[in-house]
């Protein structure tokens, strides 16, 4: 491939840090990405570019590359932890709430200012999640605390291992040794999916019917919430440690292995069989993100390559090769035109990724979106 098509030389703006990226999330209203660091800081990315680089549409198809005017804005740092950064959420109250391992909960709006939201003394506060319509909350070990509007703490079995809210952003689930516990916000009661292994990460559908646990046991497990039945998702040959819904929730991508590893979920059966996209590189898959609107992966590696590919097809685009650390972290923005990663290496980038990039306006037509680079070819 040549170089020119490494998409983040051509549309992206990098920046490096002396920490490791721990994680990436975009604020509520999209205009800024914040980056967790190792260091205890945070790091903020706009995602407007002035005179940024640009795709053209030409007259006979295809699009034209043009080249930046002006430099990306600075990136923003903010000391907020006296450690590490641990977990990070986007706050319903705009910017950022992140949690470290001083015992700190912190509230970190755009302008850079922020506020303790809480702190507990001689332990780690490792475990965030938000949701607008039930406020904050954050994990200590067993003990998960709610701030909504109606404060509460919940002790669980084991030590909370991932937390995320559904789509409705009414119950909470919390994974840990032995299962995953669901927490109502509107009567703080918990209920109990339970299946055997550590339960490591979690992912909701779109729809809310379905939660899905990554395993340390190589191995997902999922349940359907209306009854909860078992579904049992095998044969990994490395832990599923991302999980992405697509955006209509039909398929779900994770790591896991060589390439993204993809199951139908519409709905699942028990005899379904996984399908891989992208393509196999010498290290395994350290994180999957599914675009919020098209039927398009953003796939990182350990090797520091990432690449976009689409379920059932060969085509990819290369957004960056490798080098600079393993793929840390990944996340659309919430209009799916920008791409902000991060490594371990602490290399932190936002690639511009416009819709024209892809033509699935074409597919609508004709039923073929090959995905497209700058100049008008494609790579397969």
């Amino acid at each position: 491939m040549n170089a020119p098509h490494v998409l983040i030389d051509l549309l992206g703006a990098c920046w490096e840090s002396d920490a490791a990226v721990v994680e990436v999330v975009w604020d509520t209203s999209g205009q800024c990405a914040g980056f967790a660091l190792g260091d205890g800081t945070l790091a903020l990315a706009t995602g407007a570019w002035q005179g940024g680089p640009r795709l053209k549409p030409r007259e006979n198809g295809g699009v034209e590359f043009v080249h930046a005017q002006a430099p990306p804005a600075p990136l923003g740092r903010v000391g907020v932890h006296e450690g590490t950064c641990l977990a990070l959420a986007a706050d319903p109250a705009g910017g950022f709430l992140s949690g470290g391992d001083d015992g700190r909960l912190v509230h970190l709006r755009l302008d850079g200012t922020s506020e303790l939201v809480a702190h507990e003394a001689d332990t780690w506060i490792d475990r965030v999640a938000a949701s607008p319509v039930s406020g904050r909350s954050y994990a200590c070990g067993r003990r998960v605390h709610w701030l909504g509007p109606k404060p509460a703490c919940l002790m669980i079995s084991g030590s909370a291992t991932s937390m995320a809210f559904d789509p409705g952003g009414t119950r909470l689930a919390i994974s840990h040794h032995g299962g995953v516990t669901l927490w109502a916000a509107d009567t703080l009661r918990e209920r109990e999916l339970v299946w055997p292994g550590y339960h490591r990460n979690l992912a909701w559908s779109p729809d809310g019917r379905y939660l899905v646990s990554g395993m340390e046991e190589n191995a997902l497990h999922g349940w359907r919430l209306s009854d909860a039945a078992d579904i049992e998702m095998a044969g990994y040959p490395g832990q599923p440690r991302s999980l992405s819904f697509s955006a209509d929730g039909r398929f779900l991508a994770t790591s896991g292995g060589m390439r993204a590893v993809c199951w139908r979920f519409d709905p699942p059966r028990a005899d379904d069989k996984p399908h891989e996209c992208g393509i196999a590189g010498k290290t395994p898959v350290s994180r999957v993100a599914c675009h919020p609107v098209h039927p398009l992966i953003a796939v990182g590696y350990h090797s520091g390559e990432v690449l976009l590919c689409q379920p059932g097809s060969s085509d990819i685009l290369l957004v960056k090769g490798s080098g600079n650390g393993a793929v840390s972290a990944m996340a659309w923005s919430p209009d799916g035109r920008r791409l902000a990663l991060g490594t371990g290496a602490g290399e932190l980038a936002l690639v511009f990724l416009p819709d024209e990039l892809f033509r699935f306006g074409r597919r609508r037509q004709t039923g073929d979106a090959p995905l497209t680079y700058p100049d008008g070819g494609n790579h397969e």
